[in-house]
C-alpha cells in the first residue's frame, strides 16, 4: 500500500486554464492527478494521451469534453473514459480526478490540430 499526502502532490500546470496536481505512485500501471479547468483546453486544437486511458470523475462544476464529431455534456458526480489516441478539448469550468492507465507521463500528453 502507498499514499500520496495533498502537501507532497506535485503542482503543475498545461496551461493557464489546466492546473494540475500529480499524484505519482512510482507505479508503471497507475498514477492519479486532479485538475482544475477553468474555461477552453487546449485554447486552440485537441489535446490528446499517446499511451493511456484516462477515466475522468468530475468532483465539481461542469461543461463539456468535445471530440471531433461529438460534444459531451457533463456535470458534478458524471464520470468520463477517454480512450488512448482520442482527440477532445475541455471548455468547461471543473475540478476532475483522472486515474490513468498505464502511467501518465508528459512525453505522451500531445496537443494537436
Amino acid at each position: 500500500m502507498k499514499i500520496i499526502k495533498l502537501e507532497q502532490a506535485e503542482k503543475s500546470a498545461n496551461s493557464e486554464k489546466c492546473k494540475v496536481l500529480e499524484y505519482s505512485f512510482k507505479d508503471k500501471d497507475i498514477d492519479c492527478a486532479t485538475a482544475i479547468i477553468s474555461g477552453r483546453y487546449p485554447d486552440t486544437g485537441y489535446c490528446m494521451n499517446e499511451e493511456c486511458k484516462e477515466l475522468i470523475y468530475v468532483i465539481e462544476g461542469n461543461g463539456t469534453l468535445n471530440k471531433e464529431n461529438e460534444i459531451i455534456e457533463f456535470k458534478k458526480g458524471d464520470a468520463i473514459l477517454i480512450d488512448k489516441k482520442e482527440k477532445y478539448y475541455w471548455d468547461a469550468h471543473c475540478t476532475i480526478i483522472m486515474p490513468c492507465t498505464p502511467a501518465w507521463y508528459p512525453e505522451q500528453h500531445k496537443l494537436v490540430e
